[in-house]
């Protein structure tokens, strides 16, 4: 009776596990991937990779800290998390991961900064996350940009670094929110899509590995509800970064 009961559990088990599994964030990522026809970023020895964005990348790094491979540096979100992924699994390429997402940026504000900040760093890998503030900041009157605006930022930036850094591999991650979650209600809807639909061509004009985190977000939401993977419907919830960590891990393994 007692192999029967515990053959039942495992049996339970395995199925709960199974039901779990049946959403695959590679997968979703893998597809994507192969849609665009792009490829993986391929890390190599002695590699630099920076990620730059606004408050969902700083995650409460400690902006004094200039040093690499450093949880005080990375913060507490998705970068640091995936840099502890990227550093464990290869451990042998002595890489070299920064942070240096600052909370409220918009694109025009990365490029203001961007000398210190990117080139001088000069990173082999180059992840960026940047869009919601663009959008956000101009729905709650703080800004007046304008999706035109962030096109040509965007495009301008990426222009400038790949002049000075020709062989940089760039990784550009789609803005994202997760509707009916505070922040993101009706108004951000349907303009905001433009802004994703944005970052998805410039990814394609760069030969950039692009992270469609909108769709790895609505799929999530088969699992569990907005609220448990983001509390404001921008900022990622622990869970949540995670899982853009998970994500973005995949575009480098």
């Amino acid at each position: 009776m007692e192999n029967q009961n515990n053959s039942r559990r495992s049996f339970i088990r395995k199925a709960a596990l199974g039901g779990m599994m049946a959403i695959s964030i590679p997968e979703i990522l893998s597809a994507s991937l192969s849609e665009k026809g792009s490829k993986k970023v391929q890390l190599m020895k002695d590699n630099v990779v920076l990620f730059q964005g606004d408050s969902i990348t700083d995650a409460g790094r400690i902006k004094e800290d200039m040093s690499f491979n450093n949880a005080r540096a990375l913060g507490s979100g998705y970068a640091m998390l995936a840099a502890a992924d990227l550093l464990e699994e290869h451990a042998s390429l002595n890489l070299k991961i920064y942070n240096k997402g600052i909370s409220g940026n918009k694109v025009y504000q990365l490029a203001e900064r961007w000398e210190k900040d990117c080139l001088e760093i000069k990173p082999d890998v180059l992840s960026i996350l940047i869009g919601v503030n663009d959008f956000w900041h101009k729905i709650n009157g703080t800004y007046n940009g304008t999706i035109e605006i962030y096109r040509n930022d965007y495009k301008a930036l990426l222009e400038r670094t790949k002049k000075a850094l020709p062989n940089v591999r760039l990784i550009i991650c789609e803005p994202f929110a997760v509707p009916g979650v505070k922040a993101v209600d009706q108004k951000w809807y349907p303009d905001f899509y433009e802004y994703q639909k944005a970052a998805r061509a410039i990814a394609t004009q760069f030969d950039a590995v692009f992270v469609p985190y909108q769709k790895i977000f609505d799929e999530a939401q088969k699992q569990a509800p907005g609220v448990y993977w983001t509390g404001d419907g921008v900022h990622p919830s622990l869970a949540g970064a995670q899982l853009m960590a998970e994500a973005w891990s995949e575009t480098v393994k």
